[in-house]
């Protein structure tokens, strides 16, 4: 049989410890999260389940260009901000962001744990804007990110935005 894995028991799911994850940009954006994809080794999706402790928030608030996520609500409530807005999302409750769409996150509002899962693109490139911080990540493949000021971008002649 191959050691490559395709399957991840739910015992083994539960009793995986996960990996804590902080924003590099926002110290109040603190989660578990159990990457199943990676375990399973998808390159060009992630799947993962997130826990997001009362009071943190899911990431710091942000919009992909070329890549897509969304996320299933397992257990618990949480404010959902998508752009400039806020929503209100429990278990059940599905939340989808398309590429260049609204900036988003999550802020466990509630009293328990806010348990999701996220599925989300994983590009070769990628440019993500931060709109509270005023900054955009630009990411490729096998080079270092960088991250500009959002209001030093030029744009050059041709530019569409």
């Amino acid at each position: 049989m191959s050691e490559e894995k395709y399957i991840i028991s739910a015992m083994d799911i539960s009793s995986m410890a996960g990996e804590v994850k902080t924003h590099f940009l926002n110290d109040k954006a603190r989660r578990m999260q159990k990457s199943l994809g990676k375990m399973t080794g998808l390159t060009e999706i992630d799947f993962s389940i997130i826990e997001v402790a009362p009071g943190d928030e899911s990431t710091e608030h942000h919009v992909h260009y070329h890549e897509e996520e969304c996320w299933y609500i397992l257990e618990g409530e949480a404010t959902a901000r998508i752009g400039s807005e806020s929503k209100y999302v429990r278990a059940g409750d599905f939340v989808g962001c398309r590429k260049g769409g609204l900036a988003h996150s999550f802020h466990n509002t509630g009293s328990s744990p806010f348990r999701c899962i996220s599925v989300s693109q994983r590009t070769n490139h990628d440019v993500s804007d931060y709109p509270r911080r005023g900054k955009r990540l630009f990411r490729n493949k096998n080079l270092t990110y960088n991250m500009v000021d959002l209001t030093v971008i030029d744009r050059p002649f041709g530019a569409k935005t």
